[in-house]
């Protein structure tokens, strides 16, 4: 550890948030003395929207992610010639009293500014068996295991037609939120177009995609008439839909619902919630219930000004008493505002605007052709219109031009042709229950 001349911002997390935050600070350097480091435990940036379509075959994994290093790599410092620093490590600790953070390998880095934009993981809130049975929907693994998973129980069930008796093609999604309502549709659509070909002697008319929604409507964070639309396509589309319906507990070969329902499955897909990383706890600073940490309207701990907390560990308000939704709109907006703040601290011109989120929309897909859009001014739509503004919306927010060719050209390649090209198993199955292994990072 060794500190320099030249103030050090270290930015915890490759994410929306903490990427767009050391996109901005690289800017500012080219103006002023500044070094930037970024630290992530992975090498990628995931873009997590696109996750549910590596794990229906519809995309791969090096489409929706993208090497840390190389977003950085054109991006030199002027003046300094040096490029912003990507760390790869685990951050197990922050020492605020000396400002330094703690990384796995024992090292320490020391810091002028501190960006926190750790990000969120699964939370199953503490139901039974869900850890254990179900599969989370956060990373590349975790879409790549649910993959070769939902893959497997196909080829299962041609070798061993009696067992789809037994739930082998029975999914359950439990959460009726966006990614849930986007994973059930492209399953059924998976089903319906692609597997039916790969396996033309199994009756898929058992296939069953059930959807579990604790509230009384879809997509709750929508207006009514947009759930009620993605509830009426995802059941053209053959999804069981139950709303007012929780999940009570899972088991290797079943799920229990609140009403005592038992559904025989061999896959739980667990999208229901969120929690802030673990990393939020070490600050040693307030956190709200689900963990995200709470911070001024300038995104700043209450009693250090020099770390920032932004993303989905941040608990920020919304103005009306509330927390700011944990979605990448609102990262990427906090990721802008803390750079701008940083770069304004360092230059001696503090600036103590508070934190303003610009909604600019809300979207969600169901299938091909269909998808629910609201906009400002009470502006809302769905249907293929909806589906458009989707796609391109997506394909503009992925980092990295080959990303985004990539995307385009598999889903011209999807659309035109009805075929899903990811389609690889990947790793042996497992004997101890339903879950795979993780699938190795790509």
């Amino acid at each position: 550890m060794h500190r320099t001349a030249a103030p050090h911002v270290v930015v915890i997390g490759g994410g929306f948030a903490g990427l767009t935050a050391a996109r901005g600070l690289a800017d500012a350097a080219e103006d002023r003395p500044l070094r930037v480091t970024l630290v992530d435990r992975r090498n990628h940036h995931t873009f997590q929207p696109l996750l549910y379509q590596v794990a229906t075959s519809g995309l791969q994994p090096q489409d929706v992610g993208h090497p840390l290093r190389p977003i950085f790599g054109l991006r030199r410092l002027s003046r300094r010639g040096t490029a912003v620093d990507v760390r790869l490590g685990e951050v197990t600790g922050v020492d605020r009293d000396r400002r330094v953070v703690h990384l796995d390998d024992g090292d320490e880095l020391a810091y002028d500014h501190l960006v926190v934009a750790a990000g969120a993981r699964t939370s199953d809130f503490g139901l039974p068996g869900v850890a254990e049975h179900g599969f989370g929907l956060k990373s590349l693994n975790e879409a790549l295991a649910l993959r070769d998973h939902v893959l497997r129980r196909f080829e299962h069930a041609a070798n061993h037609p009696q067992s789809i008796a037994e739930g082998e093609l029975t999914f359950v999604v439990a959460g009726g939120g966006p990614t849930g309502v986007e994973l059930a549709g492209a399953l059924a659509e998976l089903v319906d177009d692609v597997l039916s070909r790969d396996h033309p002697h199994l009756d898929l008319r058992r296939v069953r995609i059930v959807l579990l929604e604790a509230a009384d409507r879809l997509l709750g964070a929508f207006h009514e008439r947009s759930s009620a639309h993605a509830l009426r396509a995802l059941r053209r589309r053959g999804v069981e839909v139950r709303l007012n319906t929780a999940l009570e507990r899972a088991e290797a070969d079943h799920v229990v619902l609140g009403d005592g329902t038992r559904i025989p499955t061999k896959t739980l897909v667990w999208v229901a919630g969120v929690r802030a990383e673990g990393l939020a706890e070490h600050l040693g600073a307030e956190t709200t219930r689900g963990g995200r940490v709470v911070v001024t309207p300038t995104l700043r701990l209450p009693d250090d000004p020099a770390v920032h907390v932004i993303g989905d560990v941040a608990g920020a308000p919304d103005g009306d008493g509330g927390l700011l939704p944990q979605l990448a709109p609102v990262a990427i907006q906090q990721g802008r505002y803390v750079a701008a703040r940083i770069a304004a601290d360092l230059d001696g011109a503090p600036d103590d605007t508070p934190f303003r989120y610009v909604d600019k929309g809300t979207m969600a897909t169901i299938g091909r052709h269909d998808a629910v859009a609201e906009l400002p001014f009470g502006i809302r739509f769905g249907g293929f219109p909806a589906w458009v503004s989707w796609l391109g919306l997506h394909l503009l927010f992925l980092v990295g031009f080959r990303n985004r060719i990539a995307v385009f050209l598999s889903w011209m390649w999807n659309y035109l042709t009805y075929d899903r090209a990811a389609r690889l198993i990947l790793q042996a199955p497992r004997s101890t229950g339903p879950r795979d292994a993780p699938a190795p990072a790509p």
